[in-house]
């Protein structure tokens, strides 16, 4: 039994849905069966608006393993990026 228990973060951001590019204003996390990836769970990111409706979101299900390597894909491209263009 899945308790979808859903984590939620304000953001800022934009995000390309059916309709072309939207402003991002809040990601969904969760950890579930997924709706469309063949695995039993996945870990499920919504970007959304939710002010502009149903139309302006963009969902994502990746395996664990995936969504680890992800994070660490991100830390590292936020380290290089902001030592590249936020100091010296």
């Amino acid at each position: 039994m899945c308790n979808y228990v859903t984590e939620k973060a304000s953001i800022s951001g934009s995000g390309k849905g059916h309709q072309g590019w939207f402003t991002l204003t809040e990601a969904r996390v969760y950890f579930d069966h997924p709706f469309h990836t063949m695995e039993d769970h996945t870990l499920n990111i919504d970007f959304v608006n939710e002010k502009q409706g149903i139309d302006a979101r963009v969902a994502v299900e990746l395996t664990a393993d995936s969504a680890r390597a992800l994070i660490q894909k991100i830390e590292a491209a936020l380290k290089f990026g902001e030592e590249a263009h936020l100091t010296g």
